[in-house]
């Protein structure tokens, strides 16, 4: 499928023919005027508020099935990796499907809600727009798998995203680094580089263990404090330089 319309692809040189390696040399941490080298974007919680449409889904699937479900279930599971959460899902519902089957499930629900109103996070358009136009790279790392990240990239501006990290094409999801290494590596970057935007704790500390420096704006679940970690209640009002200016 073609999701150009949010994606430019791998090609890090600017419009206007500026290489990345070239814009990178400006972008000096601390220094007046710096701009972060990249950042590294969650799409759950952070970029679009979808988690309410997830749990929607779950407790439909609960009844649909006869299990038991509650709001601390979950609550559990924001951040996490889809397998993963489908396999608690099995165990603590006390459903008869598969791990894929109940992930299969979910995610018909919650694109077809996607599909129909797109519930963005207050003032993260406005940043990433401001991203784009100071030429910032930026990626989007996600555990949700691609038929669900598509919907909203298609959403967004041309170009919002150089790279797209998805759920169902990594060994080992959030907790684990994996997810942001992938990302950092195909922007040509070192994560310790980057900045990451996330709400949970799961996706702070992958971040945080790829070695990002990692601006936590908690959505539905709190975020403990951190060794590389700033947290703030709004992306509203934040612009470039800021995450490039934050003492971590």
């Amino acid at each position: 499928m073609d999701i150009s319309e949010g994606i430019s692809g791998r090609s890090l040189t600017s419009p206007d023919g500026v290489s990345v390696e070239n814009v990178r040399s400006l972008r000096v941490a601390g220094e007046p005027g710096a701009l972060p080298a990249a950042v590294l974007w969650d799409m759950d919680g952070t970029l679009v508020d979808t988690e309410p449409y997830w749990m929607e889904c779950e407790f439909e699937l609960a009844r649909k099935y006869g299990g038991t479900w509650t709001h601390e279930d979950a609550l559990a599971l924001v951040g996490g990796a889809l397998i993963d959460s489908a396999t608690y899902i099995r165990e603590h519902m006390g459903i008869d499907r598969t791990p894929l089957q109940i992930v299969e499930e979910l995610l018909d629900g919650v694109v077809e809600r996607i599909e129909h109103a797109v519930p963005w996070r207050p003032g993260a358009r406005e940043l990433l727009a401001e991203l784009r136009q100071q030429e910032v790279p930026c990626a989007l790392v996600t555990m949700s798998w691609r038929r669900f990240v598509e919907p909203v990239v298609r959403a967004l501006p041309p170009g919002s995203f150089e790279v797209l990290v998805c759920g169902d094409e990594v060994a080992n999801g959030k907790p684990h680094p994996e997810p942001y290494l992938r990302a950092a590596e195909l922007l040509g970057l070192a994560a310790q580089e980057t900045v990451a935007i996330e709400d949970s704790p799961t996706g702070a500390t992958s971040a945080e263990a790829a070695g990002c420096m990692v601006l936590c704006v908690p959505s539905h679940v709190p975020v403990p404090e951190g060794r590389r970690r700033i947290i703030r209640e709004t992306l509203v009002g934040l612009e470039p330089r800021d995450l490039a200016t934050f003492r971590f």
